[in-house]
């Protein structure tokens, strides 16, 4: 029978003091309510006597959402307060104290002589501390969780002693953070297994752990913490927090999910729900995930290699150990480009609606790859023009021809915009919420449309102060997705660009569609 393991999400708290992605009461809730429909156990909420908005936030996702929901405080009377205070009306609080006990932490932390004069004294100190300010907590909520700070480097027997303290004044979890992601798999994963032995109430208490990704290792020391003897996970959604980030949630669950043969644990999280978490942490925090993150990157469930296309397109198992639809992804992405081979690209073309013979697919083939080499992704469009469809295309194009924007502090963002449509002209005009808002509100105006956003992206392409940007949008129709690129020196003039291009894409897909039902009805008739 599988054991469980409590997942601890910290993405509102640790994940949270990420450089930038600072979140307002309304973002934090409602990531608080993605998390609920992901089903994680507990939810950190924040830190509340650091500030009113960090109060409030835990205040209201502990008031209105039917999850444990923990409030972080130091070892001091006046954070515990703020915590309870915080989470009081809440249905099941939980306050999270703790202290530094790492030699390192501690002479760093407490070097004032009044809590002691050696290293020897001040961990008394410490000791002590932590002590009272867990039954401290206790008085407040039956649920306290002390964590032991930068306890990846302290001393096993110290460690051993302030953990078995912290059980005995009445914590029933305890945490052990590897809070400069410094230790290895082995030696974490043992300094687990040592506690389990050397501490005598150790039964009284789950372990938990919080491990850092410093060297890219937090997942493995989170593992390996569990193969241990851990049964609590702490970690944050995209793997976001301190520096280099927390052991990400997503690549813990999958790789208890997907290794169920060597992993005799399992999770109450519904793991359909990652990507939309994943996506909407990303989108709320600014941080962008990187394409080829694990579990839920961009290229996750891409392949562009010919020999992997192929594989893929015969059995999916080949080259992918997880269904994209297990993490809520729509589908295997088949990116069309210099390395993909005859299969990939007939299957894309199939889809378009282009039928040929095995010779003419070889002719189509040498012109896809000339093309693919001057370009890094070729899309439908691109497979159009070199199926012969230029008169075509040219017909139904939509070319933006003119784009003026005001925007400013105290203005509110307006956007006009023309298109070219053959040899006529549309014009319109909106506003939004920001000057590339009002772009795409002028031009769905301008066709009447309002495809889904489903992702927009702007890096720059070239350096200086004149570089330029490169703009991408992605739009969802039903089941099928259409990206669009747009490049200029005006980040906003080339997001314009690349809506109008998906739109394209978009049009040029219904379009083909219609023709292709138009011409089965005809040869029923004949």
């Amino acid at each position: 029978m599988s054991e469980k393991i409590f997942v601890f999400d910290t993405t509102l708290r640790d994940g949270e003091q990420s450089p930038g992605a600072s979140l307002n009461v309304y973002e934090k809730f409602e990531i608080a309510r993605q998390l609920v429909k992901l089903k994680v156990d507990i939810i950190e909420a924040g830190f509340p006597v650091s500030s009113p908005a960090q109060f409030e936030a835990v205040k209201r996702i502990a008031d209105e959402l039917d999850v444990v929901v923990a409030a972080l405080a130091r070892a001091k009377e006046i954070d515990i307060k703020s915590a309870y205070d915080a989470l009081r009306n809440g249905k099941r609080p939980r306050i999270h104290t703790f202290s530094s006990t790492s030699d390192i932490h501690i002479l760093g932390k407490f070097g004032d002589e009044k809590y002691g004069k050696t290293l020897e004294e001040k961990r008394k100190t410490v000791l002590k501390m932590s002590y009272d300010m867990v039954q401290y907590a206790k008085t407040f909520v039956d649920d306290v969780e002390f964590s032991a700070e930068d306890a990846g480097r302290t001393d096993i027997g110290y460690l051993a002693d302030i953990v078995e303290t912290a059980i005995e004044a009445g914590a029933t979890t305890i945490n052990i953070p590897d809070t400069t992601g410094y230790t290895m798999p082995s030696e974490f994963g043992q300094k687990i297994a040592e506690l389990k032995k050397r501490v005598k109430n150790v039964d009284k208490a789950i372990i938990s752990v919080h491990c850092h990704n410093d060297l890219g290792l937090a997942v493995a020391n989170t593992l390996s913490a569990i193969q241990n003897g851990a049964r609590q996970v702490e970690c944050t959604i995209n793997g976001i927090g301190e520096r280099a980030g927390n052991a990400s949630l997503e690549e813990i669950i999958m790789a208890l999910k997907v290794r169920q043969d060597l992993w005799k644990y399992k999770t109450d999280i519904d793991t359909t729900e990652i990507y939309n978490a994943s996506r909407m942490v990303s989108g709320f925090t600014g941080i962008v995930v990187q394409p080829n993150k694990a579990i839920v990157g961009e290229n996750a469930f891409a392949h562009e290699s010919g020999i992997h296309q192929d594989g893929m397109l015969k059995n999916n198992q080949t080259y992918e150990i997880m269904r994209p639809a297990d993490v809520g992804v729509n589908k295997t992405k088949i990116v069309l480009g210099r390395h993909s081979g005859r299969h990939g690209l007939k299957v894309r073309l199939d889809e378009l609606g282009y039928k040929f013979t095995e010779d003419e697919l070889q002719k189509v083939y040498t012109k896809f790859l000339e093309l693919a080499d001057k370009k890094k992704e070729v899309f439908d469009d691109d497979l159009r023009i070199l199926m012969g469809d230029e008169v075509y295309k040219a017909r139904e194009m939509y070319e933006l021809d003119y784009l003026q924007v005001n925007a400013g502090t105290f203005t509110i963002p307006t956007a006009t915009i023309r298109l070219k449509v053959g040899e006529e002209t549309i014009q319109e005009s909106s506003t939004g919420d920001g000057p590339v808002d009002a772009c795409f509100n002028a031009i769905e105006r301008a066709l009447n449309l309002k495809p889904t956003v489903e992702s927009y992206n702007v890096r720059s392409v070239t350096q200086g102060r004149q570089a330029l940007g490169e703009a991408i949008v992605r739009i969802r129709s039903e089941e099928n997705s259409f990206t669009g690129r747009g490049v200029s020196t005006d980040i906003i003039e080339a997001s314009a660009k690349a809506y109008v291009q998906a739109i394209n894409q978009y049009q040029l897909y219904q379009r083909t569609n219609i023709n292709l039902s138009e011409e089965k009805i005809t040869m029923q008739s004949i």
